[in-house]
């Protein structure tokens, strides 16, 4: 089985993959926190059955979004790359 070989473009490259989604969830997890918390706390404190619909709607509609998102990060890197 043939050892892959990392190089340093290869590293610095996924280290500011890294920090560019780091930046974008943590943008996303504040205007979350800003804007959804009380809400979600008044919806979790009278009705629990519509606060459970609304937060594995908020789950799916993140873990899509974010998936976008970084196979967008991917592909603008990798375009990047080729010659």
């Amino acid at each position: 089985m043939p050892i892959m070989s990392v190089t340093k473009q290869t590293v610095f490259r996924l280290i500011i993959e890294v920090l560019i989604y780091t930046a974008l969830v943590s943008v996303y997890l504040a205007l979350v926190l800003h804007f959804l918390v009380s809400w979600l706390h008044e919806l979790f404190a009278k009705q629990r059955v519509t606060y459970a619909f609304v937060a594995i709607l908020l789950m799916l509609v993140q873990s899509v979004g974010l998936e976008r998102l970084v196979s967008t990060l991917v592909h603008v890197t990798r375009r990047r790359r080729e010659p």
